[in-house]
């Protein structure tokens, strides 16, 4: 999905864009995708634990599937990704679960014309409808998880998301944008990719790392602390007096983490 890039009154400042994560950053969905994989197995003679559940937060929907096919799931691979997603947007259609200070953040964002991408590893069908539900055309455009090869934790859904929008603003660099993520693998992602990025912990706790900042919630935060942290590592970039330049930080070096096959969603 693209719409008209906004013109940025923030454009001289360190912050040019945000990249959201969708499921447990933007809404609370996780409930609704337990709640299918549950209702799925059991629907197959099988039983599912809500620590079973859990061990599936943030991993790729084609090892899920298998997972749940060890479960007694007796579908394709395709056809479990389609019914629980199918399960959820339905859910999304009765109501849309948001996570605190979502919405007033994306408000903020939009009113103060920096630029923001939907950086999900849910199909498209779900992250039409999240972002149909929303007040206003806060993102410009969407990566979504069928639209990439390697899923999360690789970086190429925060990259593909980097190089789209250098294609209006050639000067955006890696460290002109800021990631918000919850989960393990899409934090991992986003570190690797070379964003600043912002952990906000849901459903599974996430360690202390000195590579991303971490936040107990959305609600309260603003611009300003956004473009703080953009300051901040475009501080820690300066060269030093007779050292080297800066990195322009378009690229990122390999990720540090290998990748699950497949979509995922987050």
């Amino acid at each position: 999905m693209h719409l008209p890039a906004a013109d940025s009154a923030f454009s001289g400042t360190f912050l040019r864009a945000v990249l959201w994560d969708m499921d447990g950053t933007i809404v609370d969905t996780e409930p609704y995708w337990i709640a299918a994989e549950r209702a799925l197995v059991e629907a197959h003679g099988g039983t599912w634990s809500h620590s079973q559940a859990l061990q599936l937060v943030g991993q790729s929907l084609v090892f899920s599937a298998g997972i749940l096919q060890e479960a007694g799931v007796a579908l394709s691979v395709r056809e479990i990704i389609d019914t629980l997603t199918d399960t959820v947007v339905a859910r999304v259609r009765e109501n849309v679960p948001w996570r605190p200070g979502a919405r007033e953040l994306l408000d903020q964002l939009h009113s103060a014309g920096i630029r923001c991408a939907l950086v999900t590893m849910s199909e498209e069908p779900l992250a039409r409808e999240v972002v149909a539900a929303l007040p206003a055309p806060y993102f410009e455009f969407l990566v979504t998880g069928n639209q990439v090869t390697q899923g999360k934790p690789h970086p190429e859904a925060y990259h593909s998301a980097v190089a789209t929008l250098q294609r209006t603003d050639p000067a955006l660099t890696l460290h002109h944008c800021v990631a918000i993520e919850d989960s393990v693998p899409g934090v991992a992602a986003a570190v690797a990719s070379g964003v600043v990025t912002v952990a906000v912990p849901h459903i599974i706790a996430l360690p202390e790392d000195s590579r991303h900042a971490m936040w107990d919630t959305l609600a309260g935060r603003t611009v300003a602390d956004l473009e703080a942290l953009a300051a901040q590592r475009h501080s820690s970039a300066l060269p030093e007096a007779g050292g080297p330049a800066a990195e322009s930080g378009r690229e990122a070096g390999p990720s540090r983490t290998e990748s699950s096959p497949g979509v995922q969603r987050g």
